[in-house]
C-alpha cells in the first residue's frame, strides 16, 4: 500500500515566521496548498515526526504529512502528490514498517479510511472494507456477527490495505483465503477493481510488493465469509489471544521482522545463533520470541537496523540461510554492505 519514497538528497528547508511554516521547495509548497484546499489546514502538517504514528515509536519527520478519512480522500491525496511530482508513501497503522531516523522525503499519507459495509445473504457474507480499516477489529466484528473466515486475524494490528499488500496471515490462514477483489488507484490515477487471483498473493507478499505494483494504492477490499457459530468463533479468538500473550513479547515492536525461510522459522534460527537478548542502543532482540525486535525505550531506527544486520550475518554464517525482511523500510537509509 505504499509508493516508493525516492529520497531527495536533503530534506526541504522549513522556515517559521509568525508561527506559520513556509516550505522552500516549490513542489512541496504547491502540494501543501493543494492538500490544504482539498482537505483543510488542520490535516496537513510540515515536518511531522513519524515516531508518533508507528508501533515502533521510531521514525524521523515527513516533509509533508496528511491524514485522510475515506478512500476518496486517499485517492485524491495520492493523485495530488503525483501531479506535483512529489514522492508519496501511504502509512496505515504503522505496525509493519521501520521508518528511518532521517525521515521520509515527500508526502506521507496517514490512511484513516475505515468504512465497512456488510452484504449478508443466506450462509454467505461479503464484507467491503476501506483500506485503512483495522483488520483485527474487522475480524472480531465478523465473529460477533457469526461470520467465519477471519478469526485468525484477530491479533493482527495492521490495516486491511496493509494485509492485502503483505498477504498477512496467522494460525495457518491468510488474506488469500478470503480476499475476493480489491479497488486500487492505478498509475494513471484511475480507480479499477482487480480480482484476487490477479494479485500474485503468496507467502507474505503480493504484486504490490513487487516493482510492477509499486505505483498502485489499495483503496478497499472485498472479502467473502461463511456462516459460523458466534460462540465457537469467540472461543477460537480467545485461544488466539492467549497464544499471542504467551508467545509474543509486549512492548513497542513491529511484529515479525523476517519472513520464515522455507521449512524453518526465522525466530528459531536467530535463537540458535545465540542472539536472544542481543541489544543495540535501545533496541533488543526479544527473549520471548527472537523474530521480534523491541524498542525498550529511546531506540532509533539505526539501532534496529544494527540488530537486523547482526541477525542476517550470524544466521548466514552459521546456517547458510539468507533472511528476508517481512517489515518494510521507509525513508532515507544509508547504503548498507
Amino acid at each position: 500500500m505504499t509508493e516508493s519514497a525516492n529520497a531527495a538528497e536533503e530534506p526541504p528547508q522549513v522556515d517559521v515566521a509568525g508561527g506559520e511554516e513556509a516550505i522552500a521547495d516549490p513542489s512541496l509548497a504547491r502540494l501543501r496548498a493543494a492538500l490544504t484546499e482539498r482537505l483543510g489546514p488542520e490535516r496537513v502538517r510540515v515536518a511531522e515526526p513519524l515516531a508518533r504514528h508507528t508501533s515502533y515509536r521510531i521514525g524521523g519527520p515527513a516533509d509533508l504529512f496528511v491524514s485522510v478519512e475515506s478512500a476518496e480522500e486517499l485517492a485524491a491525496a495520492v493523485t495530488l502528490a503525483r501531479e506535483n511530482g512529489v514522492p508519496c508513501f501511504v502509512l496505515g497503522a504503522g505496525s509493519n514498517v521501520l521508518v528511518s531516523d532521517r525521515g521520509v522525503r515527500g508526502l506521507v499519507v496517514q490512511n484513516r479510511a475505515r468504512a465497512v459495509t456488510w452484504t449478508e445473504r443466506g450462509h454467505r457474507a461479503l464484507v467491503t472494507a476501506e483500506s485503512g480499516a483495522s483488520l483485527g477489529h474487522l475480524a472480531r466484528q465478523a465473529a460477533r456477527r457469526g461470520w467465519a473466515g477471519l478469526a485468525w486475524a484477530c491479533g493482527i494490528p495492521g490495516t486491511v490495505g496493509g494485509a492485502v499488500v503483505h498477504n498477512a496471515g496467522a494460525h495457518g490462514s491468510c488474506m488469500a483465503d478470503v480476499l475476493q477483489s480489491v479497488a486500487i488507484l492505478d498509475d494513471s490515477n484511475l480507480t479499477q477493481r482487480m480480482a484476487a487471483g490477479k494479485l500474485g498473493l503468496g507467502y507474505r507478499g503480493s504484486i504490490f510488493r513487487r516493482e510492477t505494483g509499486r505505483k498502485w494504492t489499495v483503496l478497499s477490499a472485498e472479502m467473502g465469509l461463511r456462516q459460523g457459530d458466534p460462540e465457537q468463533l469467540a472461543s477460537r479468538i480467545a485461544d488466539h489471544d492467549a497464544w499471542r500473550r504467551a508467545h509474543q513479547p509486549a512492548g513497542a515492536s513491529c511484529g515479525s521482522v523476517f519472513n520464515n525461510p522455507p521449512g524453518d522459522y526465522a525466530g528459531r534460527l536467530i535463537e540458535a545463533a545465540g542472539l536472544k537478548g542481543e541489544r543495540a542502543g535501545g533496541a533488543e532482540i526479544a527473549s520471548l520470541h527472537a523474530n521480534f525486535f523491541v524498542n525498550t525505550g529511546g531506540a532509533t531506527a539505526d539501532d534496529v537496523m544494527a540488530l537486523i544486520d547482526r541477525a542476517r550475518h550470524e544466521v548466514m554464517l552459521r546456517f547458510g540461510v539468507a533472511l528476508e525482511l517481512e517489515i518494510e523500510l521507509a525513508g532515507e537509509w544509508e547504503e548498507r554492505g
